[in-house]
């Protein structure tokens, strides 16, 4: 029969105590059911009866045998295995009544609540009495420590019914009364264990009556359990008796109490296995995202270094689209991948400390600070990126504009030179007379006045075709020969200039007639039409700016040319006076003109139509000066709005960042009230992003307009992105620390006040309020806390909680070892044991074994894992399960 010895010492009486008072109210009323009362009077007697034929006596009658108290003292010896005080041999009615409360005694002793039970009730034959005194024994003595998954005597032998009947068809144990009755449940519990003794397939639901005899014939026949009841008396009950099946059913339980510690044993392997399953596959997908993330870093940090340049503007913008794109788009999904990695590696280097296993180093390249050092690489590439293309941008802009304004040059000089050479190459002073001689060498040296005024138009040529060079122009080559070809056709013309001066110079002497009149006018018209030409050309000239002064500045210069323009008109008047002058001369004096000026091509009709041109010009350049100033306008606006938003979003992320540090050093409530808090304040955070968007929408803007600098900021769009990254990274930090401090917590048993009391000694010695301590402020919290340090002993300590001898102590790390300092851990010779368990404590296991006690999947995970047992009892197929135990907490990598 069943020994209650063991398990009745080791019970302590608060735990009896809570649960007796739950159960000891006895429900007189019911007793007045008879099939009840006589259900209850069988069973009990029954189970009575099992105990007592130890001492080589039984009970009959269970309200008449017990009245005298020798054998309920006798019982309560059997069962638990004490000796009770001496019992009075006496027939008297106080004999009888001081043994009863000498059994009574015993009972209370053993921490059970005794309510309007007495000694003379029992003494006097009381059946109710007398049935609710051996129920509150076999509560005590044979439900009471039945545990089963942190459940205990009912609900844990319920929850034991349930488990053990759960695969077999039409069982459905949910309580002590109905479930029983077609007898199904019953015989499943013996087929279970003992799956020879039965032939359950052979069993009919609507048979109980020869369900129950067969399940009650075998029990008493081959498992030593009496037969407790009749099968009539329960199948012709509507609802049977719930004390007399549970007495009956704990009959079953500690018979088959050696499976149960089998069954215990495979638990804790399961449970261990469980872990271990688990963290690889954390560690498998760490290893996954940080090879993705790493080889994403790879493929992009070359295309953020490659340099090649474009030749225009419109291609290098397309590569700036292209960045901003990466920037919005593929950029940050991958900081999320990056702190859910770092989250990832924090919560497994958490569970494993917990379970007692060894720390998780990742492969070669993949830890936390490799991914971060790729990161910084990367980030040092796309800010080098970025200053390259806004570099580009400028260095083609001005390219730009300095080709225009050569080709524009090159074009005005080439059309003043078109026909010179022709001219400086005639021989029309051969066979003219003297005074025509004298009109050309006039003409000449007009020419050559006009020939030195484009002398600083031919070098500005030359200087801009250098710059170009300089800046490297895509088509510098067609610059350069355009430009060579114009200062060689100068070289000609200044040579052939002088030749044609030497020969008008050799028959000057011939040349006695020269009108004044005309030389005046040449020498006065040569210089105003250079003037209006340069005018017209400056008129025209194409301008860039990037700010307000600079346009200012050359609408003040236009305006200064602007005032000039009287004394010109002038000008242009008193030459076209001298023209004047020449017809007035012409027509009083009877000269016949040949019709043009013999010593400038420039006629009074060519420079007034020039002077209209440039005064039509006047205008046109206002609008152009005023157009550009508006933009500039535009784009300090646009500086101005960008900079009111950057300084909020700046201040904001600063205000947020030194709040968070607060919030993580200062934390109150519950740690599951924190975490909601942590992630409303994370909600909070989120909830301020269309602010970071709209900023991106002005940055976007301040670039479309090409605009470079911004006097009113001191934040760059690059400095609030990183700032910004950098506060949600520390929300998620934040956030995980305290989901691993829960993760401790619950996996150590640590309370809530335990923690409030870490954290307030924590922040007591936290100097700084910095979330870390300094060796000597971490020796002096251990020193508060109780511990007595010599220099080997810390030195051991700091090597648990500062593994990587950075000098700083975190708060979870503090945690971390109070808590393995305080509470149990599963060992490697506790899962060798519970092996042992399952092996029927031989030294090897069969596969056929692990697959009978465990779970599927995790029977094949010890069976792929398990070497081959090779001690001298070995047998064929025998697996190793003492170094597989060893493993799970040793280096070795399963």
């Amino acid at each position: 029969m069943v020994d209650y010895h063991a398990a009745n010492n080791q019970s302590s009486s608060g735990a009896v105590q809570t649960y007796m008072e739950q159960e000891n109210d006895w429900d007189r009323d019911l007793l007045l059911d008879p099939a009840w009362e006589r259900q209850q009077r069988k069973t009990f007697t029954a189970w009575c009866n099992s105990h007592l034929r130890k001492a080589g006596t039984q009970i009959d009658n269970i309200e008449e045998d017990f009245r005298d108290g020798l054998k309920l003292m006798l019982l309560l010896e059997v069962i638990s295995g004490e000796r009770l005080p001496k019992p009075e041999r006496g027939k008297m009615r106080v004999h009888k009544i001081n043994n009863v409360n000498k059994a009574l005694n015993f009972i209370a002793s053993k921490g059970v609540k005794l309510v309007s039970i007495g000694a003379e009730e029992i003494v006097d034959g009381n059946v109710k009495m007398t049935l609710g005194m051996i129920w509150t024994i076999i509560l005590r003595f044979a439900i009471q420590d039945i545990s089963v998954e942190e459940t205990s005597a009912k609900e844990g032998l319920l929850l034991w019914c349930q488990r053990k009947t759960a695969p077999y068809k039409n069982v459905n144990v949910q309580n002590f009364h109905i479930s029983w009755k077609d007898g199904l449940a019953f015989n499943a519990l013996i087929h279970r264990h003992r799956p020879d003794l039965i032939d359950y397939d052979s069993l009919r639901k609507d048979d109980p009556v020869t369900n129950l005899n067969n399940a009650f014939e075998v029990a008493e026949k081959h498992l030593d359990i009496p037969k407790m009841l009749d099968a009539e008396d329960i199948v012709g009950t509507v609802r049977p008796d719930e004390k007399a099946i549970m007495t009956y059913v704990s009959s079953f339980y500690h018979a088959f109490s050696g499976a149960q510690k089998a069954e215990t044993a495979a638990n804790r392997i399961c449970k261990v296995l469980a872990v271990n399953q688990e963290n690889e596959q954390m560690m498998e997908d760490y290893e996954k995202l940080a090879s993705d993330l790493l080889e994403w870093i790879r493929r992009t940090i070359p295309w953020l270094e490659n340099r090649n340049q474009e030749k225009t503007v419109k291609d290098l913008q397309a590569k700036q689209e292209d960045f901003r794109d990466y920037r919005c788009v593929h950029k940050p999904p991958k900081v999320q991948e990056k702190c859910q990695l770092e989250i990832s590696f924090n919560t497994l280097q958490t569970k494993l400390r917990l379970s007692n296993r060894p720390a998780f180093m990742p492969s070669e390249g993949r830890m936390v600070s490799d991914i971060n050092g790729a990161w910084h690489t990367l980030e040092g590439a796309e800010k080098g990126y970025e200053e390259w293309i806004l570099s580009e941008i400028r260095r083609l802009e001005r390219l730009e504009h300095l080709a225009e304004k050569f080709h524009q040059k090159a074009a005005i000089h080439e059309s003043w030179t078109d026909g010179k050479e022709a001219m400086l190459t005639q021989k029309d002073y051969e066979t003219s007379t003297l005074a025509e001689v004298k009109a050309l060498l006039k003409k000449h040296e007009a020419f050559e006045s006009d020939l030195a005024a484009h002398q600083d138009r031919v070098e500005q040529i030359a200087a801009i075709a250098q710059e170009l060079n300089q800046l490297d122009y895509y088509d510098a080559a067609n610059v350069n020969a355009r430009c060579q070809k114009i200062c060689d056709q100068w070289d000609i013309l200044g040579a052939l200039t002088h030749s044609r001066k030497d020969s008008l110079e050799r028959t000057e002497k011939q040349l006695e007639s020269i009108d004044e009149l005309y030389l005046e006018y040449a020498k006065r018209a040569a210089p105003f039409n250079n003037w209006m030409e340069g005018a017209m050309e400056d008129l025209q000239d194409m301008f860039i700016v990037h700010n307000i002064v600079e346009i200012q500045d050359l609408i003040t210069a236009h305006e200064q040319f602007k005032s000039t323009l009287t004394e010109a008109n002038m000008e242009r008047e008193a030459i076209q006076s001298i023209q004047a002058e020449v017809q007035k001369i012409a027509q009083s004096n009877g000269i016949k003109l040949s019709g043009s000026n013999p010593y400038t091509t420039i006629t009074p009709e060519s420079i007034d139509n020039k002077w209209e041109r440039a005064m039509a010009m006047v205008p046109q350049r206002d609008n152009a000066l005023q157009e550009e100033l508006n933009k500039q306008k535009s784009n300090d606006t646009l500086r101005a709005t960008f900079a009111t938003q950057a300084n909020a979003v700046g201040a904001y992320i600063k205000d947020k960042m030194e709040e968070i540090g607060r919030i993580s050093i200062e934390m109150n409530g519950t740690l599951e009230d924190q975490l909601t808090n942590l992630k409303e304040y994370q909600t909070s955070i989120m909830s301020y992003m269309p602010e970071i968007n709209k900023l991106e929408g002005y940055h976007q803007l301040i670039q479309e307009a090409l605009i470079f600098d911004n006097q009113y900021t001191k934040y760059t769009m690059e400095h609030l992105r990183v700032g910004w990254e950098q506060l949600l990274t520390t929300i998620a930090r934040t956030i995980n620390e305290v989901e691993n401090q829960i993760l401790t917590r619950d996996a150590k048993g640590i309370s809530q006040e335990q923690l409030y009391e870490y954290r307030a000694s924590f922040n007591h010695f936290d100097k700084k309020r910095s979330g870390q301590m300094v060796s000597d402020d971490f020796r002096a919290l251990l020193i508060s806390t109780g511990y007595s340090l010599g220099d080997t002993e810390f030195a051991r300590i700091m090597s648990i909680v500062d593994p990587n001898g950075s000098g700083a102590v975190t708060f979870q790390a503090f945690i971390d070892f109070m808590s393995t300092e305080t509470t149990d851990r599963d060992t490697a010779d506790q899962v060798i044991a519970s092996f042992k368990i399952l092996a029927a404590d031989k030294n090897y296991i069969m596969a056929e074994e692990l697959r009978r006690e465990l779970p599927p999947d995790q029977a094949e995970y010890c069976i792929a894992r398990m070497a081959p047992y090779t001690g001298p009892d070995a047998v064929p197929g025998a697996l190793d399960y003492m170094s597989f135990s060893t493993a799970l907490y040793g280096e070795s990598d399963l």
